[in-house]
């Protein structure tokens, strides 16, 4: 165990499998340095997504930045008695200085298409394999599950109410990140605020009501502490807790010290319905209803059809974990090395050689197709990959804003068309091709792969 009975303390640096050092003294032995191009990729789509949001990226390049390996962290590493002096001596004086070409995050992407590649001497660019891949796929993972609950939402607000029992603080606040950009209103983690800039939100817990003796005295106590607040009414009767704030609401004419009552349990849709004909029968139509409780992206398209007047949800665990599809079959592979391009042949896990650029095809606004093509075809349509860092520094391609790479994204899920952001939806699949030359230069790396 790295760091254990030597009480050093590793950095992020030391993030990453064993693997990747074992090969960078490998290839350091070697003399194996020269440029290499890793592409990540996605091999196909979970069988309930039809897209998928890119994101992380910003992430990724603040990292490898900032990666440097600290004395403790060779300390470590040396205590493995698995690495030379050499090896270490390497890891010491580690810098990335490679390039980075990715697509925005914030992009929508299909199977099989580079969504970032490397371009590195080879032992930079196979170190770096694990975090790379560990933040990408995380951000990548969670906004792609947000981008259905907000589209399943149709324009009412969303918060995100997963920090609990998201898998550890980084994931959470990584995850707040990944929900603000796919379109989330807010977040309840007040660190992923702080650090972030996220807006944040959060009313009550059913303790705060169980902890007075009396439910009216606990809505008026907390109405007086925070005006405009959301009330949590289902502790006890849930329509026994909304008459109990009209008669709050009541007792202040034309002071709106409750903006909202929440709804967390129970039949939701029935019991907004009567919240809301109670709420409207007293002549508080501008008194909101939020909704929260095991929401997902089906669950809130099942209330609105029914006709449910919700104005917002809290969405959590289903969120936050990506119940429906917990995971990503992303890949970080070899495409080139020393100028010549490299492929696989094993069955059913193919990766197309070389540097690569991604083509986007669209019709009065909207996507039609993509073509992956060479990074130096010039084909009729928009590409998609920039260079975000450059001899280890970013570039000014890469946008940092967190509100404006939120907007971006809106406009590029905008452009999708929309059978793609149905839940069900048809069968259409979204037209992903290989060009012609790129297509020509992978059968004459197959081909002399083969004889290998």
């Amino acid at each position: 165990m790295i760091g254990g009975a030597s009480g050093t303390s590793p950095s992020l640096a030391s993030f990453t499998d064993l693997y990747e050092l074992t090969m960078v003294q490998a290839y350091l032995a070697e003399g194996l340095t020269d440029t290499a191009v890793f592409t990540l990729f996605v091999r196909r789509l979970p069988r309930n997504r039809r897209f998928l949001l890119a994101c992380g990226l910003a992430t990724v390049v603040e990292y490898l930045e900032q990666l440097r390996f600290t004395d403790d962290d060779i300390a470590g590493l040396r205590s493995l008695g698995r690495l030379s002096d050499a090896c270490l001596n390497w890891l010491k004086d580690f810098r990335f200085t490679g390039d980075v070409h990715a697509i925005a995050e914030g992009t929508p992407f299909f199977a099989n298409e580079p969504i970032l590649e490397v371009v590195a001497p080879l032992p930079q660019a196979q170190l770096i394999e694990t975090l790379l891949m560990n933040q990408i796929h995380l951000q990548t993972l969670l906004a792609s599950k947000a981008v259905r609950v907000v589209t399943a939402a149709s324009g009412r607000s969303v918060v995100d109410f997963a920090s609990r029992r998201e898998h550890g603080i980084d994931a959470a606040v990584k995850g707040a990140r990944a929900f603000y950009i796919a379109g989330v209103d807010a977040t309840s983690n007040v660190l992923a605020g702080a650090q972030l800039g996220i807006p944040v939100a959060g009313t009550m817990a059913h303790s705060y009501v169980q902890a007075h003796d009396q439910e009216g005295e606990a809505f008026r106590s907390f109405a007086r502490s925070f005006p405009g607040t959301t009330i949590l009414v289902d502790t006890y009767d849930t329509l026994t807790g909304v008459r109990r704030v009209i008669d709050i609401l009541q007792e202040s004419p034309g002071a709106r010290t409750i903006a909202a009552v929440r709804i967390d349990s129970g039949d939701i849709a029935v019991l907004a319905h009567e919240a809301r004909r109670l709420l409207d029968a007293a002549g508080f139509q501008d008194v909101g209803i939020f909704a929260s409780s095991n929401l997902d992206e089906r669950a809130i398209a099942t209330l609105l059809k029914e006709g449910a007047p919700i104005n917002g949800f809290g969405v959590g665990t289903s969120m936050g974990v990506s119940s429906d599809a917990p995971y990503l079959d992303m890949v970080y592979k070899l495409a080139e090395y020393s100028g010549r391009g490299r492929t696989k042949l094993s069955h059913g896990k193919p990766s197309l050689p070389g540097r690569k650029q991604l083509f986007r095809y669209e019709e009065d606004g909207k996507a039609v197709a993509d073509v992956i093509g060479q990074a130096e075809e010039h084909l009729p349509a928009r590409p998609l990959l920039h260079p975000v860092m450059l001899n280890g520094r970013r570039t000014p391609e890469l946008p940092t804003d967190l509100g404006a790479i939120r907007r971006r994204a809106a406009d590029e899920i905008a452009r999708l068309p929309r059978h793609l952001l149905d839940l069900d939806g048809s069968d259409a699949v979204y037209p992903v091709r290989v060009s012609v030359a790129l297509e020509s230069h992978h059968a004459d790396v197959r081909e002399r792969t083969r004889t290998l």
